[in-house]
Parts: structure tokens; C-alpha cells; sequence
């Protein structure tokens, strides 16, 4: 198993692509049976990085397993991948014979937070007055 950040992994095939080595690359992460990409929503991505980061998930689809975790809902990951074909293609990859966990609820880490330091986190955690 392989937990990585989004940007991270992107950043791994961006380098693999341009050093034309991205499907060694993509053989060498085929040797994870899991791989867990953190905040996929959190960069958001420029027309190379969703290249790279569609394509994983192709190469992956039907293959291996990807566990995903995002902030955004599946009707704003357009932000990720740019277009609707391509947002509409890799929401299918990914949706066909998956299990879907929303979470809801607060956050286990400002909970966590609280709980260590009071008042103060839960002030800065507050919706901004400025």
C-alpha cells in the first residue's frame, strides 16, 4: 500500500513524463495493490498535471486499487480536470464498482485540537470575522 499526497504522486509522473519514462513509472506504482491519494481537490491542477493524473487513473482502473480522499464533490471536480469530457471520463473510472464514503461532520483534527488546547482553537476554527 502507498499513501501519497495528490500533488506529490502528480509530481513524481510529471518528472517520469518529461524524463519520457512514465510507463516505467506507472509499472513500478502497479506494484502497490493499494494506493491512497490524499486531497486530490486540494491543488488545483494545470493542464500537464491533470494529463499525468488521468492517465494514473486509467492505467489503474479495473487493474488495481485507488482510495481517494477530497474536499470537493464530484460536481466540482471540474477544478481538478479542466473539461467536462475528461472530469466526466475520470469520475467513471473511478465511480464503476467503487464504494463511496462521505464523510460529515467536524473535522477529527480540530476535535483533537480542541480537546489539547481549549477556547483558542475553537475561536480560529470559528468562520473568519475579517
Amino acid at each position: 500500500m502507498l499513501f501519497i499526497p495528490t500533488y506529490k504522486l502528480v509530481q513524481q509522473l510529471l518528472i517520469a513524463k518529461r524524463d519520457l519514462l512514465l510507463q516505467k513509472e506507472l509499472r513500478r506504482l502497479d506494484g502497490f495493490d493499494v494506493i491512497v491519494l490524499d486531497d486530490i481537490g486540494y491543488v488545483q491542477q494545470d493542464r500537464d498535471e491533470m494529463e499525468v493524473l488521468f492517465t494514473f487513473l486509467s492505467e489503474r482502473n479495473e487493474r488495481r486499487s485507488v482510495m481517494i480522499t477530497s474536499n470537493l464533490v464530484f460536481s466540482q471536480w471540474d477544478k481538478i480536470f479542466k473539461d467536462t469530457m475528461t472530469t466526466a471520463c475520470a469520475i467513471d473510472r473511478l465511480v464503476h464498482k467503487a464504494t463511496i464514503i462521505e464523510m460529515t461532520g467536524s473535522s477529527y483534527r480540530s476535535d483533537a485540537a480542541k480537546a489539547r488546547h481549549g477556547k483558542a482553537v475553537e475561536d480560529a476554527t470559528a468562520s473568519p470575522s475579517a
